[in-house]
């Protein structure tokens, strides 16, 4: 996994979890939707980096 796509990962998995929480606090459901989708984005990114170790060898 490149370090680049790895803090790409990591940083989308953040600011989803901040997103969804803070909207949380003020019952934005929509923008806590959002929130939950960019940090699956960010679960799923990690996800397709770690498997593709797995396929070089």
């Amino acid at each position: 996994m490149s370090a680049g796509e790895k803090a790409k990962a990591k940083a989308e998995q953040v600011a989803g979890k901040a997103v969804r929480k803070a909207a949380h606090a003020v019952h934005k459901d929509t923008l806590a939707a959002k929130g939950a989708a960019l940090e699956a984005r960010g679960r799923m990114r990690a996800a397709k980096e770690r498997s593709k170790g797995s396929f070089k060898h």
